[in-house]
């Protein structure tokens, strides 16, 4: 029997699972209770359907997405429209998330051990150095042990968190089967969507499998690993929505941040409450500041058609300058909340043309007998579709 191996999937969750899912994941359930509970369902379903896609696209071509996209455009003008737009989704997507990772990450020291500086907040740099230090090893093993540590910390934090304030089992499963959207919700659901399901996660998924996996017959090792990874990310999210249906929902209690959630449970359940929240939010951020220079790294490096060794300078350059846009406009007092709001619109409007390149290439002569079926483009076209109505909404709204 082949061994299992957790990694790239892991590094997915990692990147997910960040300061705007537990923002967003937290007014979901201050606002709404647990009626928006299966609009994660959903995401983690979106996010396994797209994600098994790179996967098997990684190991049959052992490229990169930003390689193959480059590779199967049929002549320089499509490549240069293709090479544009995914500088344009890369550039300002991971730029705003990466701020509001970083903001995020500094919430939870503040919670931890309180402000650090006075006009300029100094916690951005030092999450700023923390995920400099990993980067900068240049090994991908360290950096995947790393994050897999640090989703396991967090998974502890905010699952024991919704245990100590007490999950209603009845109107949780409620949530996941009654598909509704409450009035005045709707927004809420393109964010937790839009929190989940990540187009620069398919550049870090594509490019990470290459690296781990060189065989086809790895692609069944590679779903094990994303069928394990993906739902520990789902469960999360569920059960920060849990703890805050649970303790704010119909008890007149203002969240507006993720910075508000353990100060309002303290009274009640003590300080383990914010000593928890404040390490999942910790490692949510450091987690997906990560990832975020990673993915952007990998999907610009391969934008001149040929993969870079992740200890590279040119590599290191890019993934750099995305962790200097993001501490920047953390340590001025951006508020979380407003960066992860601009980084969501980003992502609504550049997901449906990530998941058009990646079906187009799913189909091509590239994959050979491992080309998309009948069955993998239906749901694939059912994801694209729900992703131009949040497109949609998210520019309209």
């Amino acid at each position: 029997m082949r061994k299992f191996n957790i990694g790239p999937a892991f590094l997915v969750t990692a990147a997910f699972i960040g300061p705007g899912t537990v923002i967003t994941a937290t007014l979901a359930g201050a606002n709404y209770g647990y009626a928006l509970v299966w609009a994660l369902l959903f995401s983690v379903i979106a996010t396994i359907i797209l994600q098994g896609m790179t996967a098997r696209l990684g190991i049959i071509s052992q490229r990169g997405l930003a390689e193959n996209i480059v590779a199967t455009m049929p002549n320089k003008y499509f490549k240069w429209a293709a090479s544009g737009l995914i500088l344009s989704a890369v550039v300002i997507g991971n730029g705003a998330y990466q701020g509001g990772n970083i903001a995020g990450a500094s919430l939870g020291l503040e919670g931890l051990f309180g402000k650090l500086g006075t006009d300029v907040s100094l916690w951005p740099w030092v999450i700023g150095i923390v995920a400099f230090g990993l980067l900068i090893t240049g090994s991908y093993r360290l950096i995947e042990s790393a994050l897999i540590a640090l989703v396991l910390v967090m998974s502890t934090a905010f699952v024991v968190t919704a245990v100590l304030v007490g999950v209603d089992i009845g109107q949780l499963w409620s949530g996941l089967t009654t598909w509704q959207v409450p009035s005045g919700a709707m927004l809420t659901v393109i964010a937790l969507i839009g929190t989940t399901v990540v187009p620069y996660n398919l550049f870090l998924h594509t490019a990470s499998v290459a690296k781990k996996w060189h065989n086809p017959d790895d692609i069944k090792l590679a779903n094990r690993d994303l069928y394990f990874s993906i739902p520990i990310g789902g469960v999360l999210s569920i059960a920060i929505v849990s703890t805050a249906a649970t303790a704010f929902f119909g008890h007149q209690i203002n969240i507006q941040s993720a910075a508000d959630i353990a100060p309002a449970l303290e009274p009640v359940f003590g300080s383990s409450a914010k000593w928890l929240l404040s390490t999942g939010l910790f490692c949510a951020g450091v987690s997906s500041a990560v990832t975020a220079p990673l993915a952007a790294a990998f999907a610009l490096t391969g934008l001149t058609g040929k993969a870079f060794d992740i200890s590279d300078k040119r590599f290191k350059l890019v993934w750099a300058t995305i962790l200097i846009i993001g501490i920047i406009p953390a340590s001025l007092g951006f508020k979380p909340v407003s960066i992860i709001v601009f980084a969501q619109i980003a992502n609504g409007v550049m997901l449906p043309l990530i998941v058009l390149f990646l079906l187009w290439i799913m189909n091509s002569q590239l994959l050979g007998i491992y080309k998309n079926n009948r069955r993998q483009n239906i749901l694939g076209g059912l994801v694209l579709l729900v992703s131009l109505m949040l497109s949609a909404k998210s520019l309209f709204g």
